[in-house]
């Protein structure tokens, strides 16, 4: 392995790792020699090591907990049962007057702050507005919002009284807001009028309205003039400004202070959704503990975040990576936002935001940064960075020549953090540590608590091959359950199928017997699209919608230098031959429905899809098949309904090899 990065012996000696190794040792004894003994410590001694976490971090609970984990079984750990706690409440506690609370910027707003003061200030009068119409712990507060202020605002004053958060970005088309929202029945509705990228205003009041008629549990939508095309508060008797909902003329908000309401540890905190690969997306829900423990134990040690350092990671509202950015605020770091495009007005615009703010950490797609190489920039010429000392990557796996890339284009004293987790558990299983070095391709260690290995096929682990991730214990952050996921049949079969008891997170991963480890793409059907996860399911409904379709079958195959690919296979009606216009019509519908990254690579015709006999198409087979696995582990032709459409697609992966 090449080795790009060492961490100082000050960097070492100077980190939130080596605090809490400290206070290990002064509390209970416990001496390691390093992260790797740290480690295997942590997964050997689940409840001591979590129990350690709630300790060091000072996690406030208004009612004790009966013990840390009352079953190992998955599904259905029970974590912290009887502490009641609030994750805003938390985030609050780290307030301070010498530094800003959040740093935003936006294609037509110049870099700000928000200081503490203005943020304990609209979160007050927001919550009460909230409590005002009646919203009560546990119900649904959804918002169609950006990455801007006003979004961390209307999370924390939801959060404070105990209601269940969930966000789409407004770059999504209504079809993908309606089935994530539709299973949740949302009481209030957060809205903007539009959102301006690459200098254009798309407006999204038809979108609003569209939402308002598909959701009939919404009771109010608040509407923020963002783009300057709202309309006029009390044009719709369900829809209030922005503005009224902060200052409405009434005693209820007149508040000064935010009531934290004290919930149950695995109390809802939000609703994030899978990527719909097997129906409409999964509605998948985390506790309020879980997602505090687990970001207390993620951005304090594992991206030794401290007070005052500066965060960020290019994300919209719709990506996991918003919920996670909330983390840096936990530990006294300051959140740096961005709405827009960011290659706008030019492609290296984010570096000048981390010049500008003095970003401390800086984080985005793997994608991104792929796309920068490409390009040939280096953003370590053009600007200074010198307060950078850690910057991320994430949402697919970033290719050696990328990590290279970093070290020579941005900066050669730098920690690369490269994660892998995701949606599922709001967290990631593995990633960085400021105590070991960094090599080229390699992911630096499993974190702390996750006792995640490479398995085969029959569940023997596996050191320097590659294999299923596999999760053998339970998590804090895992999810509490699937909204309205009757017996738990959907959260079971997408995680407990393959390796029952154990959780399968559906990527390829060889753990070297270094310790680091490699994320080789998803093993299962999901589409990865400039790190954007994709359910194959959304986009069958996209191109299914287009009269001329008959059936469609589409995979998203990980090329060499972090490249993909995501061809279309379509089955036409009889009679018809696949052209321009109907391919036409099958972008058109999948922008307009869904979003621009829904729109494949090509379009091919063929002449029926593959299926199993229980009338499942082959996406997976197919997609081993086009990567070069072996044929005979790629499809069992037996267990096929139409077993020569198979043969297709083996004469096609001879022509994506040389791809």
């Amino acid at each position: 392995m090449k080795k790009l990065w060492e961490p100082s012996a000050t960097l070492k000696q100077q980190s939130n790792m080596t605090a809490y190794m400290g206070w290990l040792e002064a509390e209970q004894g416990l001496t390691f020699a390093d992260y790797d003994a740290l480690y295997q410590w942590s997964i050997d001694n689940l409840e001591t090591f979590w129990q350690s976490i709630w300790d060091y971090f000072d996690i406030q609970s208004s009612t004790p907990y009966q013990q840390v984990l009352s079953s190992h079984t998955m599904p259905g750990a029970q974590w912290f049962e009887g502490a009641r706690l609030n994750f805003a409440e938390h985030v609050f506690r780290a307030r301070s007057d010498e530094r800003p609370a959040i740093m935003a910027e936006s294609e037509f707003r110049e870099l700000y702050e928000v200081s503490w003061d203005e943020l304990e200030s609209q979160v007050a009068r927001l919550a009460s507005y909230l409590r005002g119409l009646g919203v009560q712990s546990g119900d649904r507060v959804a918002a169609y919002m950006p990455n801007i202020p006003e979004t961390v605002v209307a999370f924390l004053a939801t959060n404070s009284i105990g209601a269940v958060w969930s966000s789409c970005s407004p770059d999504f088309g209504t079809s993908s807001v309606v089935d994530r929202f539709q299973q949740i029945s949302p009481k209030v509705l957060f809205a903007v009028d539009g959102y301006r990228y690459n200098n254009k205003n798309i407006n999204r009041l038809d979108e609003v309205a569209q939402l308002q008629e598909a959701l009939p549990s919404l009771e109010k939508i608040v509407l923020l003039d963002y783009v300057g095309s709202a309309p006029e508060a009390g044009v719709n008797s369900k829809v209030e400004s922005w503005g009224r909902a902060l200052t409405f003329d009434s005693s209820i908000n007149n508040a000064t202070t935010i009531e934290f309401e004290q919930v149950p540890f695995d109390h809802p905190i939000w609703i994030l959704y899978s990527s719909g690969t097997t129906g409409i997306p999964k509605a998948i829900t985390h506790g309020h503990g879980g997602a505090l423990i687990e970001f207390y134990k993620h951005a304090s040690l594992h991206c030794d975040i401290k007070p005052d350092d500066r965060f960020f990671w290019f994300s919209t509202t719709g990506w996991v990576m918003w919920n996670i950015g909330l983390a840096s605020m936990l530990v006294g770091g300051v959140f740096v936002i961005y709405d827009g495009n960011p290659a706008y007005p030019q492609a290296s615009h984010l570096w000048s935001l981390a010049e500008r703010a003095k970003l401390s950490h800086f984080g985005g797609g793997a994608a991104y940064y792929i796309a920068g190489m490409k390009a040939g920039m280096e953003p370590g010429k053009e600007f200074d960075l010198s307060n950078l000392r850690a910057l991320g990557s994430t949402g697919s796996p970033l290719p050696p020549e990328g990590f290279e890339w970093i070290y020579q284009a941005v900066k050669q004293d730098l920690w690369l953090i490269s994660m892998s987790g995701g949606t599922d558990i709001a967290g990631a299983f593995v990633g960085s540590s400021p105590l070991l070095p960094v090599y080229s391709g390699e992911i630096q260690c499993r974190l702390l608590g996750v006792d995640v290995r490479a398995l085969d096929d029959e569940g023997n682990a596996l050191i320097d091959e590659v294999g299923e991730m596999v999760i053998m214990q339970p998590m804090p952050s895992m999810p509490i359950y699937f909204w309205n996921d009757d017996n738990d049949k959907r959260y079971k079969e997408s995680y407990f199928e393959e390796y029952p008891g154990y959780w399968r997170h559906g990527d390829w991963m060889r753990l070297s017997s270094e310790g680091t480890i490699e994320i080789m793409g998803r093993s299962d059907a999901t589409l990865n699209r400039g790190g954007i996860r994709i359910g194959t399911a959304e986009l069958y409904r996209g191109v299914e919608a287009v009269e001329a379709i008959a059936d469609s079958l589409v995979i998203s195959i990980e090329l060499s230098g972090g490249r993909a690919y995501m061809p279309l296979f379509v089955q036409l009606k009889p009679g018809l031959v696949l052209n321009d216009d109907i391919i036409g019509q099958i972008k058109k519908s999948l922008r307009e429905n869904f979003t621009p990254r829904h729109v494949p690579d090509e379009v091919f015709q063929i002449d029926e899809i593959p299926y199993t006999m229980t009338g499942k198409k082959l996406e997976t087979p197919v997609k081993k098949i086009l990567m070069g696995f072996d044929l005979e582990k790629s499809v069992n032709r037996d267990a096929m309904r139409n077993p020569e459409t198979i043969d297709y697609f083996i004469e096609f992966s001879k022509k994506t090899k040389a791809m």
